[in-house]
């Protein structure tokens, strides 16, 4: 192993141990206000989609007040699509918090995040806020009700998307998934790897 990758490897084990630190402090913002689950199904959906397929396009409500399209990167970013089960929930009130803190590696990698959720808009914007504020752009995928979460596969019968991540190149085909367990986060490691073997 080469003195660079040495330190890159270095680098990622540092962030994910410092990922760790501050979002057991940002649990600490929530105290009172998540609703308990308890253990879920840990899939519920059929997948539609396959590494290699293009991906589904879509435009949805952002907290903003915009909106966004996976078709306005095509050619221009990567993008990483990030669909969480719901809002005021543990494991997603922990998720996403954590990728304010590999920002850097999203940038270095020109690929663009986006948080998606079945919620409504004032709902993921009150949620939003309670976490102090995430970088990336955060999309509603509420109405018509995860049309979106359907067109991928991963619509829950119960009407909440699956934590699941997306790497989509700038040809808008899709490099990785993850159909994670609901109950827990997916390994920021293995995203991190695959925005890397993305051709500059």
């Amino acid at each position: 192993m080469n003195t660079r990758r040495l330190w890159a490897t270095a680098l990622l084990g540092l962030t994910l141990c410092v990922s760790v630190q501050a979002l057991a402090q940002e649990d600490a913002r929530f105290q009172g206000s998540i609703y308990q689950v308890g253990t879920l199904k840990p899939v519920d959906s059929v997948l539609k989609v396959r590494v290699g397929d293009p991906a589904p396009d879509f435009t949805l409500p952002t907290i903003q007040g915009t909106t966004v399209s996976l078709a306005e990167f095509k050619g221009k970013k990567n993008v990483v699509l990030s669909f969480v089960p719901a809002a005021w929930t543990p494991v997603c009130s922990g998720q996403w918090p954590g990728y304010n803190i590999v920002r850097e590696m999203f940038e270095a990698t020109d690929t663009a995040l986006i948080g998606l959720s079945v919620d409504n808009v004032p709902t993921l914007f009150a949620w939003v806020k309670q976490m102090g504020g995430l970088w990336f752009t955060v999309a509603s995928d509420f109405y018509p009700h995860g049309r979106t979460a359907e067109a991928y596969g991963i619509l829950r019968s119960t009407g909440e998307a699956e934590r699941s991540l997306f790497l989509i190149d700038k040809q808008g085909i899709i490099r990785y998934l993850d159909v994670h367990d609901i109950n827990s986060r997916p390994d920021l490691g293995a995203l991190i790897k695959a925005m890397r073997s993305l051709p500059k």
